[in-house]
């Protein structure tokens, strides 16, 4: 991000964004101030509205539109349009008014056009971001679907299963998964006479080592903004540190593991492997251009790689700490407290999350995985790159699930990456000024949204 706070959003239009566009972004801490703004404790809602009656599984209701937003502006945003266009032409009876927006601005528009009863009836957003709007009274529990339906645990990846209930209720259906991955240059490999990809800290140096030697001077580029931070939660777990208390009551971020993670991610600038100052998504483009060998990014960036006629392969980070990790996000349907006040919303909202749901293991198109385990064994996915991660699924690593956590990380821990790995800082002395103000904010959400 030449920084995420500056670029451009998105319109409110359900045309597409470049893949670039896409990651603005996906942890939305530019926000805090506005969001705080619209917040308040369980009180404000958390649970306490009525969801519109029981779902029965069906709507026999009058002709309605349902208002659905989402963030999919990128390579994701084609499968979700098909998606939303077999739900509508198997339910004559109520049509869909798609409406695309930027992640940053979504989560920007969202908490006001909701209270003002001008938001959507239903819609997508990330899990760390769940916790927060239910407690604001945005969503609505649906835990009626769920029954419904028959969704439990047992089928779904248990990750992104528990988070969805804040105050014992479930506020978000889990769509997906996504994660960094490793994506290497097979051509570049193949001249550095790299067989196998990289699995550890050894491997890794070894291949930079034999890319250099190929002639690629710099390949592996270290961005000092996105998806930096993504690298570093991926580093410090698996360092064996943790970024935040699960309670929400304090940031953790600076400890032994987190400055080794930072400390590992300023060494390949100063080991040569990667160019100073390498700005927000320069690295991918570069990698795109053939500039770089190897880049982490997440699994949303295989359509466009697909699309660009690469070469490339793909697999899971490598471990460079003493135990495998990597970041994760999930997207889950939620529904709004707006569209419960009319059953007939409530109900056709239910329906639409209910069948895209059942019907997710289509979403690999997307370059996404399945958070169900049924929807898992779909060709859509089983014949994916992203299948590629199968076995590394219980590698992946989630922001605990509490009210305003997600929006403490841009104003502090992205900046303290960006300070170490520019040079500004040491590692240490970054994380620790930094995981001092977070702990503050986390403080303040504490007494916000009740502990």
């Amino acid at each position: 991000m030449s920084s995420p706070f500056h670029r451009p959003g998105g319109s409110l239009a359900s045309g597409l964004g470049t893949p670039v566009n896409r990651r603005n972004f996906l942890f939305l801490g530019a926000t805090t101030a506005f969001l705080a703004g619209c917040g308040g404790g369980s009180g404000v809602g958390g649970g306490t509205k009525d969801a519109g009656g029981a779902f029965t599984g069906s709507y026999d209701g009058p002709q309605i539109t349902l208002d659905y937003w989402n963030g999919f502006t990128g390579g994701d945003g084609p499968t979700m349009l098909d998606m939303v266009k077999e739900f509508s032409d198997a339910n004559d009876n109520i049509d869909v008014k798609n409406t695309t927006i930027q992640w940053a601005e979504y989560y920007q528009k969202l908490p006001a056009a909701a209270q003002a009863g001008k938001g959507p009836a239903v819609g997508v957003m990330h899990l760390d971001q769940v916790a927060s709007n239910a407690a604001r009274g945005i969503l609505v529990p649906l835990d009626d679907i769920a029954d419904e339906i028959g969704l439990s645990e047992e089928d779904f990846l248990q990750p992104v299963w528990a988070p969805g209930i804040y105050n014992d209720k479930r506020y978000g259906i889990p769509l997906d998964v996504h994660s960094l991955a490793m994506y290497w240059n097979q051509e570049h490999f193949d001249k550095a006479g790299i067989e196998e990809p990289p699995t550890d800290a050894a491997s890794f140096e070894e291949a930079c080592k034999k890319l250099q030697k190929a002639g690629y001077k710099t390949p592996f580029w270290m961005p000092n903004r996105w998806p930096s931070h993504l690298m570093f939660f991926s580093l410090l777990w698996q360092h064996g540190g943790e970024p935040f208390a699960e309670d929400g009551s304090e940031a953790t971020f600076g400890s032994e593991a987190g400055v080794a993670a930072l400390t590992w991610m300023r060494e390949q600038v100063d080991k040569g492997y990667s160019p100073d100052n390498v700005d927000i998504d320069a690295q991918y483009l570069a990698f795109k251009n053939g500039e770089n060998s190897i880049t982490w990014d997440g699994i949303w960036q295989i359509n466009d790689l697909k699309a660009a006629g690469m070469n490339y392969g793909m697999a899971p980070i490598p471990t460079i700490g003493d135990q495998p990790a990597v970041w994760a996000n999930s997207h889950h349907f939620f529904m709004t407290s707006q569209a419960a006040e009319d059953k007939n919303s409530s109900t056709a909202s239910k329906l639409f999350i209910s069948e895209l749901s059942q019907n997710s293991g289509r979403w690999a198109e997307a370059a996404m995985i399945p958070a169900r385990n049924s929807a898992r064994e779909d060709a859509s996915y089983t014949e994916s790159p992203q299948a590629a991660l199968d076995d590394q699924l219980e590698n992946f690593r989630f922001l605990p699930s509490v009210p305003g956590v997600a929006d403490t990380i841009a104003p502090t821990l992205e900046v303290a990456v960006n300070e170490a790995i520019l040079g500004k800082s040491s590692p240490q002395e970054a994380l620790e000024k930094y995981q001092a103000e977070a702990t503050k904010l986390m403080e303040e959400n504490l007494e916000k949204f009740g502990g």
